[in-house]
């Protein structure tokens, strides 16, 4: 799990920023929210431009290096560098949990995405450490590190040391570099909106998601969720062999879905979609979760989604989620000044379930810093 992350100079944040899961506070209800210690589920709120889409953005930069198969933001090194200060890098600090293990995971990039400085620490023990083109390892974890020190020396510049001890070292399953990869590889951000816009999970853009639909054998699947979701019902015809798009019937017409549906019905299908790819999932973030979404829409897809086993947070303007019957005053962040912090951190009053929580932030009672 994710337990803490920090970037510095990352687009509209000049300064440090960070992000801790760790520290949940001892309520005790909705406890499924919490897993082992740290927030599993939330949802980030906060001013237009406060940066709620680039704290996920930032999360995902690890997939750049770690994951280079999956799915990319083709513009994501755009404006990368906080404009105030271009000449310095953009850094990354990710705390993970992994098992009983804890490994803290630094480094930077400079324009472009080129790395400049990358250590990992496990346990409070330096695993690797490279900086100003030098390069320290652990002799206890890598006994020839002078071998594999001349091989990444004569490799490309800009590969990770990550990736080149996993491709160069026999690594076992349980090995926390293993596992920092295989997290990279399980990560997931995306967009309810109608461009389709994702990172990670998928090593390519599956095509057309009425085709996913079809080919997988999830038309009923499919009705079955918006009924229960949303409350639609749709009489889908089933499809025949080569069929790439969803038709259903109104009387005795059949009407094709993808062009007489609302937007709101179309980022439903695309939720649809990658609620079936989550169960690959370890990190997700969905951005702009509820853009096209009915309150009441917005409630039930969040109780759905906080179930899945994943660790799942989005961001959102809509306050009605901000209540203590979908989560906690500890999962529910606010973002702006440059600083995010949960609720709970941003009142001296005790928090209690029977309190009221989107008023007493629409009233200004808590403290932004």
């Amino acid at each position: 799990m994710l337990i803490k992350f920090a970037v510095t100079n990352f687009r509209g944040f000049a300064e440090r920023i960070e992000w801790d899961l760790s520290n949940p506070s001892n309520y005790e209800f909705n406890k499924s929210v919490i897993k082992n210690g740290v927030v599993k589920n939330g949802i980030i709120y906060g001013p237009n431009g406060s940066g709620k889409t680039n704290i996920g953005l930032a999360i995902f930069d690890i997939e750049y290096h770690l994951a280079p198969l999956k799915a990319k933001k083709r513009d994501y090194y755009n404006n990368f560098i906080y404009a105030g200060a271009i000449d310095k890098p953009v850094t990354f600090e990710y705390t993970f949990k992994f098992g009983s293990q804890i490994a803290e995971y630094i480094y930077s990039k400079k324009e472009n995405g080129f790395l400049v400085n990358e250590k990992l620490v496990v346990d409070g023990k330096s695993i690797f450490k490279r900086e100003n083109n030098l390069l320290t390892l652990d002799s206890e974890e890598f006994p020839n590190d002078e071998i594999i020190m001349e091989n990444l020396k004569n490799s490309a510049n800009n590969i990770s040391v990550v990736n080149f001890l996993l491709t160069y070292y026999p690594l076992p399953a349980d090995n926390c570099i293993v596992k920092l990869q295989e997290f990279a590889n399980k990560m997931l951000w995306f967009r309810c909106l109608e461009i389709r816009e994702f990172i990670g999970i998928e090593t390519q853009d599956n095509g057309i998601i009425e085709e996913y639909i079809i080919s997988n054998n999830y038309v009923e699947e499919f009705s079955s969720f918006l009924l229960d979701i949303s409350g639609q019902k749709f009489n889908f015809i089933t499809p025949q062999k080569g069929d790439k798009q969803l038709w259903y019937k109104v009387g005795n017409s059949a009407v094709l879905f993808n062009t007489t549906v609302s937007t709101g019905t179309h980022s439903l299908e695309l939720l649809f979609f990658w609620v079936k790819r989550m169960g690959d999932a370890e990190f997700v973030f969905i951005d702009e979760f509820d853009a096209f979404y009915h309150f009441d829409l917005s409630f039930k897809l969040c109780k759905y989604l906080f179930n899945l086993n994943c660790q799942l947070f989005m961001s959102s303007h809509n306050t009605y989620l901000m209540t203590n019957d979908l989560l906690r005053p500890d999962c529910n962040f606010i973002l702006a000044n440059g600083h995010i912090k949960p609720l709970s951190a941003c009142t001296d009053k005790e928090l209690r379930f029977g309190h009221n929580i989107e008023k007493i932030y629409r009233a200004g009672a808590f403290y932004e810093e």
